[in-house]
């Protein structure tokens, strides 16, 4: 596997056949100081992605050869750590939530401003850094319930099946774990586990909440563990 040339600099997969999308977006992430790599094909976009060790890779969903969705699950399958932001013209509930479910960290609806995408890109770069506030970075597993929690693999395994979670799946619960039974807003669970700078709304937190239900949870529309409390936010009870 390749390595970074210069470790402060961060580099960026594009993975988008769009030359009228990928070009401008190369041009101005490599203006803002990133490496950037593109692809214009998903089955290249799989290689780069597995091969060249990216920080952040955004993903077009509608790709010749190999569909985003396919490669998103490759990438999660093989424990690729690189935060993923999907890219799409197809911006209805069930595609962001098939998108979350397969492990993406954020999604961008096409047309999109070049502004916000850098605000999205930079708000996963600090995550990755381990700059989220009131996340705790020291514990590599965690068991409540009938769930153990695997952080250094990014899965968790529920009565003998093993599930892959996502960096923002995996952040959330490691502060849900690190405040148990107490109650969170959306907009104080967007500052923490988002960060600060996050392009994201309340709407994100509750679908990676339901995400999260369908993995821990023995029977999501009955959860015994991430509660929703009604009119304020949400608690998790180990």
């Amino acid at each position: 596997m390749s390595q970074h040339t210069q470790p402060d600099r961060k580099r960026i997969l594009v993975i988008e056949d769009e030359e009228s999308i990928r070009v401008p977006l190369v041009d101005t992430l490599e203006d803002e100081g990133f490496e950037v790599l593109a692809a214009a094909d998903g089955e290249r976009g799989r290689q780069l992605a597995l091969t060249e060790d990216p920080d952040v890779v955004l993903l077009d969903l509608m790709l010749p050869s190999v569909d985003g969705f396919t490669i998103l699950r490759d990438l999660r399958r093989d424990r690729v750590s690189a935060a993923v932001i999907i890219l799409s013209a197809r911006g209805e509930e069930w595609d962001r939530v098939q998108g979350f479910e397969y492990g993406a960290d954020d999604y961008v609806v096409k047309p999109f401003s070049m502004r916000e995408l850098l605000l999205r890109v930079r708000a996963q770069l600090e995550r990755l850094r381990g700059a989220t506030p009131g996340v705790s970075e020291q514990a590599t597993s965690a068991r409540f319930g009938a769930v153990e929690v695997d952080f250094g693999a990014y899965t968790l395994e529920r009565n003998g099946e093993r599930i892959g979670l996502s960096r923002l799946e995996l952040d959330l619960l490691r502060f849900f774990l690190d405040h148990p039974d107490q109650v969170f807003d959306r907009d104080v669970l967007l500052d923490r586990v988002w960060g600060p700078h996050a392009a994201s709304g309340p709407r994100t937190v509750d679908t990676h909440i339901l995400k999260l239900r369908k993995k821990i949870e023995p029977d999501p529309e009955a959860p015994r563990h991430l509660l929703t409390v009604r009119h304020v936010g949400y608690k998790f009870l180990p």
